[in-house]
């Protein structure tokens, strides 16, 4: 992973597919998964079936259900992120020594583990997308909701339509290009992952290169998904970005032209005096620049309310003009993670990213497994996978799926029972990652907010004043940080402490050394949960 200095940063391309032809390279190399059951490498030569997984969650529910009969390898390792992992050269070895496949998907995982995945697991071999085919045991799916309470609008960048009639699937990509701009300064939109490193995605002050396809301000996106985005101005005016969408069905075929539009900022002057009759200003709640890959062509898609309501309407682009107020002026902080925009203390204008990390994301919450119910609809799929894949083995996994199922049913019952025993007036939940609204509606948890500050400056004033109303009104009793994203918490952390709340632990989408099973996993949140949110403040941290 590469991170930013003050002599490089790091900039997004196209992601480039492992071929199947790489494994002739690595025939003698020994590819290696860590996960709940322990160690384990695929092989062509094993009598049993061979099944890769995206994520150790997933490996240990095929675990429990394949019991003896199989051997299961992850492609994320226990402690990574599958929104930001990439794979590796043994990843593919596993993929391609797979007799069967099962992702999360709903844009769970980073495009290039789905694209990985993809193209390197053999002909004929099933590749199921879980959350998705989980709706046939009657999987509980709910919509993903996205805080809009910013100071400034919250921009960010979209594709709409499946592309079907191109020939695009979830392995194909739009190609989302900057190809030039006007105004009185340099624009920079970049992403600011996990853990800090930022990603560099448009920056005018390169200039941008027709030669080289505008390589170095490009951004890939797979169908039905939207990204956000940190966008910062370093002058005061109006500027005009231009745009280019190429559709990239597969590594093989031609990209398909989707259109070009021009973006207009109106930065710390009035975007009255910009607009033209008949134009929409937006300047606050969520929006993303929008391309269709169905009919082609840019729309600016914006998130409002109508009669209480949530609502989302398309405007075009080219009538739109997108406020960047003055208020949006901050402090660039020290030190050189942001040097690519400017010295320490000098001021750029900054529309925030508001969620930490590669945030990649369709219309579907796909974090399924949090309510063990949907769980148990995995695990029926993989059960039917396995008795296709392999039907002598069918009594087999009929049993391993029927007492794994009972284990299940046990678990969430104990879910339930111990969360149900912290008082209602104490049931609210603050993370820093929005990866629990299937545990909050299956258990009657309230998901009172998660963490996104600036990523670009210290958080402000407000921001930090938001978070600590919402833990004083609340009479919040403690926080929750998973393990692997405690390198981004320092905010909830010192807040916490201020107010006198307790710091605790929660699993979302990995497991670690110390908690190896799902059931494990789910037993730990309860616990944890329930013994923090029912502990006084004053409790010693």
């Amino acid at each position: 992973m590469l991170f930013p200095s003050q002599r490089r940063v790091r900039r997004r391309r196209p992601a480039v597919l492992a071929g199947v032809a790489l494994v002739t390279l690595l025939a003698g190399c020994a590819g290696t998964t860590t996960g709940g059951a322990g160690t384990v490498a695929l092989s062509p030569d094993s009598d049993r079936l061979q099944v890769v997984t995206t994520t150790g969650i997933l490996a240990d529910l095929a675990r429990n259900v394949g019991g003896d009969r199989v051997d299961v390898a992850s492609i994320v390792p226990d402690g990574a992120d599958p929104h930001s992992y990439e794979p590796t050269p043994h990843n593919v070895r596993d993929i391609v020594y797979a007799d069967v496949a099962f992702s999360n998907y709903l844009m769970l995982e980073e495009q290039d583990i789905v694209k990985t995945l993809d193209a390197n697991v053999r002909e004929g071999v099933p590749n199921i997308s879980l959350a998705e085919a989980s709706v046939k045991y009657a999987a509980d799916v709910i919509p993903l909701v996205e805080d809009v309470s910013l100071d400034t609008i919250w921009l960010g960048l979209r594709v709409e339509g499946s592309g079907q009639g191109i020939g695009m699937d979830r392995s194909s990509e739009v190609l989302l290009s900057a190809t030039g701009m006007e105004g009185p300064g340099r624009l920079v939109a970049y992403l600011t992952e996990s853990l800090g490193q930022t990603d560099v995605y448009f920056d005018s002050g390169d200039g941008f290169d027709a030669a080289s396809g505008y390589r170095d301000d490009t951004v890939s996106l797979p169908t039905a998904a939207h990204t956000h985005l940190s966008w910062a101005f370093t002058e005061p005016g109006v500027y005009r970005l231009h745009l280019q969408a190429r559709a990239k069905p597969s590594q093989e075929e031609q990209t398909v032209d989707l259109g070009s539009a021009v973006v207009t900022f109106a930065v710390g002057v009035d975007p009255s005096t910009v607009a033209e009759e008949g134009d929409t200003i937006l300047g606050e709640g969520h929006a993303d620049i929008s391309v269709d890959v169905d009919a082609g062509g840019f729309s600016v898609l914006a998130d409002h309310t109508h009669d209480g309501e949530a609502e989302q309407d398309h405007t075009p682009t080219e009538s739109t003009v997108i406020e960047v107020p003055t208020k949006a002026l901050h402090e660039l902080p020290s030190g050189l993670q942001y040097r690519f925009l400017g010295e320490s203390g000098s001021k750029v204008y900054q529309l925030p990213q508001a969620v930490l990390g590669k945030h990649v994301h369709g219309e579907i919450d796909p974090h399924l497994w949090q309510n063990v119910a949907n769980a148990e609809a995995y695990v029926k799929i993989m059960r039917d996978q396995f008795i296709e894949a392999d039907p002598a083995g069918a009594a087999e996994y009929t049993e391993n799926a029927a007492n794994y199922l009972a284990q299940l049913d046990a678990l969430d019952t104990e879910v339930r029972e111990t969360i149900a025993q912290i008082p209602a007036e104490r049931r609210h939940l603050v993370t820093t990652h929005d990866a629990f609204a299937y545990l909050g509606k299956a258990y009657d948890l309230d998901i009172a907010g998660f963490v996104t500050p600036n990523p670009a400056t210290e958080p402000s004033l407000a921001e930090r004043k938001r978070l600590t109303e919402t833990i004083r009104n609340l009479d919040v009793r403690a926080v929750f940080l998973e393990p692997e994203l405690r390198a981004r918490s320092s905010t909830l952390v010192e807040i916490a402490r201020e107010q006198g709340v307790r710091v605790c632990t929660i699993y979302g989408d990995s497991f670690d050394r110390d908690v190896r099973t799902y059931i494990d996993m789910m037993r730990f949140n309860a616990h944890s949960i329930h013994d923090c949110l029912t502990t006084n403040k004053d409790t010693d941290q």
